[in-house]
């Protein structure tokens, strides 16, 4: 992996490999074990942060901030056993119309 070719994929591979280390060696491998739970609490603490870090204008802080945003959500993923690829298919889907027609769509499901 190089810096101009790492993708969330790569991410994602590194955080499943991870899961195995011990949770004494490895943060990650302490937050899935952790659960659900404290993941998704701090995924949304890092919500939060990269909020606050877009509003001050800063872009060092926001790329920083997002970059903890898109690890923890992908832990959170990884606890619920949902692969990164299923994410981008809806994402994917959702290219075919609008954003205003898709947010819609949803309404009426």
């Amino acid at each position: 992996m190089n810096k101009t070719g790492f993708s969330l994929t790569d991410l994602e591979t590194i955080i499943a490999e991870r899961a195995t280390a011990s949770p004494e060696e490895s943060w990650t491998a302490q937050l899935l074990a952790s659960g659900v739970e404290r993941a998704s609490k701090k995924l949304g603490e890092e919500a939060v942060e990269t909020v606050i870090a877009a509003v001050s204008g800063k872009k060092s802080d926001l790329t920083s901030e997002a970059a903890d945003l898109l690890y923890h959500l992908l832990v959170v993923l990884k606890i619920a056993d949902i692969p990164l690829r299923a994410i981008l298919e809806e994402l994917e889907k959702r290219t075919t119309k609008s954003g205003i027609a898709e947010k819609a769509s949803r309404k009426q499901n």
